[in-house]
């Protein structure tokens, strides 16, 4: 695991074209996100907001874009609010 894990991190370093990213109005939100995601296995990571985006904390949950809808979900489930998703 540990290593499929820094896998994937390589990955969203190198592919700037294959992310998406899900902004909060706070930070309690944004942790609840990172706890949510931890919990369900769903890799990523907390990012200060890309300058491109403008959102309420400064915290984005950043994934693969393929993961946008898994991410929606999850959020829904945990009663994360968050602000909005963007594609990258």
């Amino acid at each position: 695991m540990i290593e499929e894990e820094q896998t994937h991190r390589n990955f969203l370093r190198r592919d700037r074209e294959n992310r998406c990213f899900m902004t909060f109005p706070n930070t309690t939100e944004a942790m609840k996100m990172e706890a949510a995601c931890h919990g369900a296995a769903l890799l990523g990571r907390l990012v200060p907001v890309p300058g491109e985006i403008t959102a309420g904390c400064g915290l984005a949950w950043m994934a693969e874009r393929s993961w946008r809808e898994e991410m929606e979900k999850l959020a829904v489930l945990n009663g994360v609010t968050y602000e909005a998703v963007y594609e990258n």
